[in-house]
């Protein structure tokens, strides 16, 4: 029967089935009959109760196969098209059904998805398939960047995987053959055609730089082909080996030239050129090759002695290959060394430095002495370590110095574990200082040797120049004029240029330090230079037997260090909940004899957000099989909203029995999964590589746990197919946070803060006051160039031009031209990668487009460090994203491209801070060569520093006045920003304070301190008490940087005197909940026009989420009509919302901007987001307004404040100016949300009137100070 069909081999016994019961009941009712004497009724009854089975198994079909389809599951589609198939007749009779007197009992089936309808899907699924595997191997974007390379061919491996697997196994339910080895045969021809061209690269007897582009690219796409695909008969394999041993043979040819060219220097420089560009060219072989130079070389001076490798270098500085080949190989290495040591015109003049130097109380008398102190020690330790050419005895010399270095240490060293620094060490230093750069000297006297008789042989000896000398008395305390500063050592900075040899100022004062029983912390903003600096000099470090105490690492890298150095508080806090533990054991107590002082390389990265504002939030992800069951559990039943129904269920307690001791965490996590389980959609997360991943800015971050959303999210996207069972079971579990340690808390720890600094003058004046206020940062130096006078052609009335958006590119493309033909070399920074990459893709720049080079964070190290080498060559064009306007060195030897102004450097953007200008200023002109400097920026680019009517302002500004316009509001700015990071750096110490607390308690054993503060730390959301939710609606377009900048720093503060003032009332001090919505406008695509974060009960939520925002597009009025939407749509769930705070500086858009706006990306781009339909602010404002959500609006100026007057009013919300630029700027941020929270969270709970005014006056009288004046 038909109730049977899902168990029915043969589709004519169905058939059959449906004939009888349709003729039957027909007959029957044709029949008239009433009293069931013909057919019963309950057999009517029963042919009804079949005829419905048989439509639910239809309709669950056409679910299978929706949901197959969907995810492509080729299997299960093969076996629901097979059911469509077998019943596709019967579907059809059943279709067909339109009279008789049957038809009331024949179920509706239109919907079931039909076997045509679904061969027709599956077919046009085949042909995307096909067309996604009919494309062109190599691009632009494959070739540039890396990544994208692996994307493509990773998608084409899945694309050819899915279209062969359909072939093989949908034969059977498809009307025509898929022929997936037609395409197959055609990647295979298209992967031959780039095996082919790259053997005839290689076949040329010469390669030029375009051929040594071409076969880079033809490598990389063979070897990322054979990676992915592995199809058969390509070869790549026995392709990519013959290239490489072309390439050799060649490398091996010009090698026994440069052998075989002898005397004729200028024939043996041309080969190691030769060879030396293979190298830089073609990476994959770079180790090989420069060892093959290095092994040539070596031959070489074997052959003909020292002088010749003298000689040759002479013919080598002519070129710019040929200088790097003197700089990168250590045979060589002593003639770079010479020419460095002849270019430093000053380092040796003391009286010009001394002259020329810059600083607080500075006693240059006295430097002078000590200097001369330092000098004729140095001198005669050098001197008698030299005498010897034996090696045996150079080296029993050495460690005879070296023995000695430490015996003076340990007799000149203070006594006190204070770090207090007495005169008589003092007077000690320079002789000291002397020691160390001897040891340092002869560790690198390998050039010097093989030179020893020959005129200037000294200049082949590696020694300290008078500047650098002079810095680390500076940051010792000598040279000071101040009275009593001689006793004491104090904080402070010596600003020395690019160039001019930081490292080395820094490893000295490392040892000096080291060597008086003191623990050093290297603090650099790249952890990459770190370990560059740190492997320079270990050699040093090791033969003074020091190592152990001088730590090199990123700042943050070094805090973590320093807080985890009795235990690693991770995984002590996941050892203790997993094994259920009820006492801790007491941490044995190392007592720390040795202090620590804190060296700072880059003060002005010190200051930035990252680290000056930052946290470091060590967070324990719970994982035991009881979890992921109790997980599972609170999924299945989501519907469940309270904590005693999740406790009732078996998966809880299978949970607390296991973790009995840690019950109370357990509560609170579970009371966060169900907040979490109505607002983890809201979330904007995206599905990548098997994990859910964020949008940070511009990248994608991958490592981020955004509480349970994210745990949530990977459960919905598993439910979805689109993250695998494996990757659920690895990435979900309990969230414990451990604390929030504040990194600008962290300096206070060490006994002595140091440093040096490219950036000390550009410093901003809140900067140099959190130096000074904070930490102590008492007295500035501020070093001259040894190379002598700045040799930058740049003025600030003069090379600052702003042009609209019709003219941006061609400017940028002007000043390329002029500075190309003029036989010279530019860089060119961008603001970001996408800006940069419109840039390159544009019109503009078509014609020079494939000479041009990229660097951005995206492009692989290998071929940055290429790009890096070439860009300082004549008639190279590079473009950059900004990160390359810090610590990157565009090296410029080449005499004729110095000759005619050297490098020029191109800004595209204004910085936000003066010390990243000054940074990439830096990038040319270094070491006193030439150079040149100049900004080309975009008008509406300039929104974040004249504000929404920049349009009306910048017109009053330009000309010789534009740059200090600029500068002038960029440092209000900043200003104001500095102060917003106050308070929230003050309510971090309190977290920071507490969270040693803890840290302290984890090891002395205290457990009953442990668990207090791990509830307090973990504290759920209220579930109980329903919530009062108010959403913070922010512009956060280009002039917004202030206003952002104090939401992220001022909503703990918010949250923490909310509760405080509700709990003083006996309000529920936890029952409101808050979501910041962040809005843009029309020229910003759908992932960036509104930015949403979770519903948060707890102020750090908000704020993780604000660091993931950038104040970016802006176009006149906003879109303040997206933001209402969203509003609107918050308050049709559920839980609603009791409010709306809205912040900006600019009115919403008209219906026609609307319009217009939208029609920038298209409306078709538009209709394929969630932002379908236009809408209106009025539209949106109707509908809050009818439910009675009132919003209150905040305008940032004057240009706003109509349109959010009437906003307010429409909506009984209130409505003032806030000047967030202010000194009280955030403060007043601060008074206006929290105010808000606490009246409406007061009305919410059905307070009356008077009881809710006196809330917000005990706020009022309690955080709110008057100001004066």
């Amino acid at each position: 029967t038909l109730a049977e069909i899902s168990k029915i081999e043969k589709p004519e016994i169905g058939e059959k089935a449906l004939s009888n019961t349709i003729a039957c009941v027909d007959f029957s009712r044709k029949q008239g009959t009433t009293d069931g004497e013909f057919l019963p009724e309950t057999a009517i009854q029963n042919c009804t109760k079949d005829l419905k089975i048989m439509q639910e198994y239809f309709e669950e079909n056409s679910k299978n196969y929706k949901d197959a389809l969907k995810e492509m599951a080729v299997d299960n589609l093969h076996t629901v098209m097979n059911i469509s198939k077998k019943w596709e007749k019967l579907l059809d009779t059943v279709n067909s059904m339109k009279d008789g007197a049957t038809k009331s009992l024949i179920p509706d089936v239109r919907d079931v998805v039909t076997h045509t309808a679904m061969v027709s899907d599956v077919s046009k699924e085949i042909k995307s398939l096909k067309t996604q595997l009919d494309v062109q191997l190599m691009s632009d974007e494959t070739t540039t960047f890396e990544t994208k390379r692996e994307e493509f061919f990773g998608q084409l491996k899945k694309s050819i995987s899915k279209l062969k697997e359909i072939d093989a196994k949908l034969q059977d339910v498809l009307p025509t053959p898929v022929n997936a080895k037609e395409s197959e045969e055609n990647l295979i021809v298209k992967a031959k055609k780039i095996g082919k061209q790259l053997l005839d690269t290689t076949s040329k007897p010469e390669l030029n730089q375009v051929d040594f582009n071409h076969f880079r690219k033809y490598y990389e796409h063979l070897i990322a082909f054979d990676k992915h695909l592995s199809l058969p008969n390509v070869e790549i394999q026995s392709t990519v080996d013959t290239s490489k041993a072309q390439v050799f043979e060649k490398v091996t040819s010009f090698c026994k030239e440069f052998a075989n060219a002898g005397k004729d220097l200028g024939k043996a420089a041309e080969m190691l050129v030769i060879v030396k560009s293979f190298a830089e060219n073609l990476s994959m072989f770079d180790s090989q090759i420069n060892t093959d130079i290095d092994e040539a070389l070596k031959k070489s001076k074997e052959k003909h002695g020292a002088k010749y490798i003298t000689d040759l270098s002479m013919r080598l500085q002519t070129t710019d290959i040929g200088q790097r080949v003197m700089s990168e190989h250590s045979l060589l290495k002593g003639e770079d060394w010479r020419k460095r040591n002849a270019k430093m015109q000053k380092q040796d003049d003391l009286d010009y430095i001394l002259e020329r130097l810059e600083g607080d109380d500075l006693d240059k008398d006295m430097l002078k002495r000590r200097f001369r102190t330092f000098k004729k020690k140095y001198d005669d330790l050098l001197l008698s370590n030299l005498l010897s050419c034996d090696q045996a005895t150079q080296k029993d010399s050495l460690n005879t110095l070296i023995s000695n270095t430490i015996c003076f240490a340990d007799k000149v060293a203070p006594n006190s574990t204070s770090l207090s620094l007495n005169q008589t060490f003092k007077d000690k230093i320079p002789e000291l200082l002397a020691y160390i750069f001897v040891i340092w000297t002869l560790q690198n006297t390998e050039y010097y040797n093989e030179r020893r008789g020959i005129e200037s042989s000294e200049a082949y000896l590696l020694k300290p120049h008078v500047a650098q000398v002079i810095s680390i008395f500076r940051i010792l305390g000598i040279g000071y004029q101040t009275s009593g500063s001689s006793k004491n050592l104090f904080n402070n900075l010596v600003q020395v240029g690019t160039g001019e040899g930081k490292s080395v100022i820094m490893a000295a004062i490392a040892c000096i330090f080291a060597l008086i029983g003191v623990d050093v912390n290297c603090s650099c903003y790249s952890d990459s230079l770190s370990t560059r600096d740190k492997e320079a000099f270990g050699s040093l470090f090791g033969a003074l037997r020091i190592q152990e105490h001088i730590e090199y690492g990123t700042f943050n890298k070094l805090c973590e260090n320093l807080l985890n150095e009795h235990c690693d508080v991770r995984e002590k806090v996941r050892d203790m909940i997993l094994k259920n533990k009820s006492a801790l054991e007491i941490m044995a107590k190392t007592k720390r004899i040795r202090p620590k002082v804190l060296l700072i390389d880059e003060v002005d990265v010190f200051l930035s957000d990252e680290y000056y504002g930052g946290i470091y939030t060590p967070v324990v992800y719970l994982k035991h099989p009881v979890i992921k069951t109790l997980l599972d559990t609170i999924w299945t039943n989501r519907s469940i909203r309270t904590l005693n129904g999740i406790k009732a269920m078996p998966a809880y307690a299978a949970c607390a029995s296991h973790f009995s001791n840690w019950t109370f965490l357990l509560d609170e996590a579970i009371k966060d999964m169900i907040a979490s389980l109505q607002s983890f959609q809201s979330s904007t997360y995206l599905v990548q590589n098997d994990r859910i991943v964020y949008v940070e800015g511009e990248s994608i971050a991958e490592n981020v746990v955004r509480g349970y959303d994210t745990i949530w999210a990977y459960y919905h996207e598993n439910k979805n197919g689109k993250i695998s069972s494996s990757s659920l079971e690895a990435n979900v579990g309990i969230i414990v946070n451990c604390g929030a340690f504040s990194y600008a808390e962290m300096p206070h720890d060490f006994a002595y803060i140091t440093g040096v600094t490219g950036t000390l003058k550009t410093l901003a004046t809140a900067e140099k006051e959190i130096l000074g206020r904070v930490y102590e940062v008492k007295k500035s130096t501020y070093m001259p160039s040894v190379f002598g006078e700045c040799q930058r052609s740049y003025n600030s009335e003069n090379d600052v031009h702003v042009v609209n958006e019709s003219e941006y590119f061609m400017k940028i493309r002007g000043e390329i031209d002029v500075f190309c033909r003029a036989k010279r070399a530019i860089l060119v920074f961008f603001q970001s990668e996408d800006k940069l990459m419109k840039f390159y893709h544009s019109s503009e720049l078509s014609s020079i487009k494939e000479s041009v080079q990229i660097i951005t964070e995206k492009v692989s190290v290998k071929n940055r460090e290429l790009y890096i080498k070439h860009a300082a060559t004549i008639g190279k064009v590079t473009l950059l994203t900004r990160t390359f306007g810090r610590g990157t060195d565009f090296i410029c030897n080449n005499q004729q491209l110095l000759a005619s102004g050297g490098l020029h450097v191109l800004q595209t953007f204004f910085s936000e801070e003066l010390s990243e200008e000054y940074q990439i200023t830096g990038r040319g002109a270094r070491q006193g060569d030439s150079g040149s400097y100049r900004m080309i920026l975009l008008d509406k680019d300039l929104e974040w520093v004249l504000g929404a009517s920049y349009a009306t302002e910048l017109p009053k500004i330009l000309g010789s006045t534009l740059y200090d316009s600029l500068h002038k509001a960029r440092s209000a700015i900043f200003e104001s920003k500095c102060n917003s990071k106050g308070v929230g750096i003050e309510q971090r110490k309190k977290d920071h304070n507490a969270s040693k607390d803890f840290m302290t308690a984890l090891n002395t054993g205290n457990i009953t301190a442990v668990k207090e503060f791990l509830k307090n730390q973990n504290t759920g959301a209220n579930i109980a008490t329903a919530s009062s939710r108010t959403v913070l609606l922010m512009d956060a377009t280009g002039s917004m940087s202030s206003l952002l900048s104090a939401a992220k720093e001022t909503v703990c503060t918010m949250f923490d005197r909310a509760a405080d003032i509700l709990s003083e009332k006996g309000l529920p001090s936890d029952a409101f909940q808050m979501q910041f919505a962040i809005y843009r406008n029309y020229n910003s695509e759908e992932s960036k026009i509104l930015q949403v974060s979770a519903w948060c009960t707890k102020g750090s939520g908000l704020r993780a989420f604000m660091n993931t925002i950038d104040p970016e597009g802006g176009w006149g009025s906003e879109a303040i009509e997206v933001g209402l939407l969203h509003a609107v749509q918050e308050s049709d769930t559920p839980e609603s919302i009791s409010q709306v705070i809205l912040i900006g500086d600019a009115p919403a858009n008209s219906q026609t901007e609307v319009s217009q706006k939208r029609a920038n990306f298209s409306e078709a781009y538009w209709k394929n987001t969630k932002f379908t339909a236009p809408t209106h602010y009025e539209t949106e404002l109707k509908k809050l307004k009818d439910k009675k959500i009132p919003i209150h609006t905040f305008y940032l100026t004057p240009y706003a404040k109509s349109n959010f007057e009437e906003i307010a009013k429409q909506t009984v919300g209130r409505c003032e100016a806030l000047n967030i630029q202010s000194p009280q700027g955030a403060e007043s941020l601060t008074h206006f949300v929290t105010e808000e929270i606490l009246r409406k969270m007061a009305l919410d709970a059905g307070k009356a009137p008077d009881i809710v005014k006196a809330v917000v006056e005990l706020y009022r009288k309690k955080y709110v100070k008057a100001f004066t004046g």
